[in-house]
This record gives structure tokens, C-alpha cells and sequence, in this order.
């Protein structure tokens, strides 16, 4: 019977999908990262790899796994794979789109707000007894109502964003994409600016793109320098998208007003990282898509495309369509 890999513990149903579908699987159950040698090593005698976690995929360990048939990732993001690399190996990759842009925009917009009202911070106050007296002019936050949100990257998760921030808070929105979003701009009235307009404009900017090439370490220190010192810049998708020290001195600096960070660079962040203490931030560990029904539903689909390759099928979907002859 064929073998396939899951790097870590998936839903039940899904595990039942792959096995009710032929194939023995084996799931990865320690709690850490597995290095690429860990990782060549374990695909010995499997054929499919659902790969869960920051795993990665290029020519080297291709090269090392020729008896893999398919590989499907259980996230939305595929910086860690080598495409190219996949390509000349004939690999098909798939991932999880769409499943989990309700709950990773959810997650945005939880940041916005706590930023906008130090919640992380204030909240670390009544843990070291702080919580003394009314003053009504300290610890003050800022109003989202009418301002103007920028969103950087409106794709599937950045216009669920927007809607929620147009309908709470009556926000304007604008964005920066490589192509204009004609159906946001009827939808929610968005406007399409060049990214120094994005910049110049934005009371709170938030990133829904891919890493790639050309979006690593975009927002830096010269990014930051043309926000308002009143922006709060919020990043859900892949925190090499910012530069951290950039970011920090921005913030200590008063170049901008305030961050939430839901993915970090490096990850995880270190505990002692100074933008953890910092009145107007917040951070979370990385829990974009961390819902019950959204996890699951992410399973389901990497493991649907899974058995979809192994069966000789397209998988529904793929994220390299060229070996398919596309």
C-alpha cells in the first residue's frame, strides 16, 4: 500500500479521506520543526507529502525524494517551495486557498482595533497592579470611524478586510495591487493609488500579499518615513514582508503610531523582542487561520488535492499548473 507523510496532526476527517481512499499515512507528531534532513529522511518510502509548517521544498530535497508523486501544502502561502525546482521535477504543489480568508481577515482586524486601543498593552498594566486611578487623559487610543484604511495586496483576504472595516467603522479603502480590482472598487467603493500614495494616505495599512522577491522587506525604514505619524501598519501575511528593526525604530521614533504583527521575523519571535513591550503593539503567535472550522476545512482541501494527484488526477488546487502542461 502507498505511504503518505503528513508533517503534523491533522483532523481527523481528513486522515480518514487519505486512508479511506487506499493509502497508509503517517503523521509527524512532535511538537517542532523539522529540519529538511529530517524531513528527506522521513519521505523514505512515502510517495505523497501533505506538508504542514514552514518546510522547505526546493531542488535539494527533490532531488533527495524521487519517489514523491504529489505534494500539498496545508496553508494559504507557498514561499517555502521552489516552484521552478517543482517544475523540473514534474511535482505538482497545492495549497489551501480561500478557506481561511474569513478567519485570517477576522484576525487583522482584531489587531487593528486592539492597536488602535493599546488593548495588549493596557491589559499587561492589570497584570502588574497598575490599575490605580481615573485619569482621563492617559492611556488614550485612537477612533477607526471614518478614517481611512490601505490595504496593500486586495486579493481574497485583503477584501474581506475591507468590508469589515467599511461596514464597523464607515473606513475609506484604498489599495495597491499589481492589478486593479475592479469588482473591490464597485463592491466597497475602493480606490486603486501607486504604493507611495498607499503610503502617504493610510491611517491604518494592512499587508494581504504572497513573500515574494519583490514584496521582501518592502516596508522599511524609507516605507515608513512616508506614513502618517498617526498610521498603524498591521501585517497578517509573512512577516519577511517588513524589516523588524526598521519597524521598531519607526515606532520608538514616533514615525508611525502604532503596529500589530501577526507573523514575525524570525518566528517564533524571541520573548525578550522589545516590540512586545511597546505600548502601542501587538503581537500573536502566528493564529491567522486558527479556528476550529477553518483548520479543518484546510485539511480537508490539502488532502482532497492530495489524493486527487495520487490518483493520477489534476489537483483542484494547484499552485504550478505548468506541470500539468498549462
Amino acid at each position: 500500500m502507498e505511504k503518505v507523510l503528513i508533517t503534523r496532526q491533522i483532523s481527523d476527517d481528513a486522515l480518514a479521506l487519505i486512508r479511506n481512499s487506499g493509502y497508509e499515512v503517517t503523521v509527524y507528531t512532535e511538537l517542532r520543526n523539522i529540519s529538511q534532513d529530517e524531513l528527506i529522511e522521513m519521505c523514505k518510502g512515502h510517495v505523497g507529502l501533505l506538508s504542514v509548517g514552514p518546510n522547505k521544498i526546493d531542488e535539494r530535497f527533490l532531488s533527495a525524494c524521487p519517489q514523491l508523486k504529489a505534494i500539498a501544502l496545508m496553508s494559504v502561502g507557498f514561499d517555502k517551495v521552489d516552484l521552478l525546482a517543482a517544475n523540473r521535477h514534474q511535482m505538482p504543489v497545492s495549497n489551501t486557498p480561500d478557506v481561511l480568508s474569513e478567519a485570517t481577515a477576522d484576525t487583522a482586524f482584531l489587531l487593528m482595533l486592539s492597536v488602535a486601543r493599546k488593548a495588549f498593552y493596557m491589559h499587561k498594566t492589570i497584570e502588574r497592579g497598575e490599575w490605580k486611578f481615573f485619569d482621563p487623559m492617559q492611556n488614550l487610543g485612537q477612533d477607526l470611524y471614518g478614517k481611512t484604511l490601505g490595504v496593500f495586496g486586495l486579493g481574497r483576504i485583503g477584501l474581506e478586510m475591507a468590508k469589515k472595516a467599511k461596514a464597523a467603522y464607515g473606513m475609506n479603502i484604498i489599495y495597491h495591487n499589481r492589478n486593479k480590482n475592479e469588482q473591490a472598487e464597485k463592491l466597497i467603493g475602493a480606490k486603486y493609488l501607486s504604493f507611495d500614495e498607499l503610503l502617504q494616505q493610510s491611517d491604518v495599512l494592512s499587508v494581504h500579499v504572497n513573500l515574494t522577491a519583490e514584496t521582501k522587506g518592502l516596508f522599511d525604514k524609507n516605507a515608513f518615513e512616508k506614513m502618517k505619524p498617526n498610521a498603524i501598519f498591521i501585517n497578517t501575511a509573512r512577516g519577511a514582508i517588513h524589516n523588524e528593526d526598521d519597524l521598531l525604530a519607526a515606532l520608538q521614533n514616533g514615525i508611525i503610531w502604532g503596529a500589530g504583527l501577526d507573523v514575525t521575523n524570525p518566528e517564533p519571535m524571541d520573548r525578550n523582542n522589545m516590540l512586545l513591550n511597546m505600548e502601542n503593539v501587538c503581537v500573536l503567535p502566528h493564529i491567522g487561520s486558527a479556528t476550529k472550522e477553518t483548520r479543518e476545512k484546510m485539511a480537508m482541501m490539502a488532502a482532497e488535492n492530495m489524493v486527487a494527484a495520487l490518483k493520477g488526477k489534476r489537483m483542484p488546487q494547484v499552485i504550478n499548473p505548468e506541470v500539468y502542461g498549462d
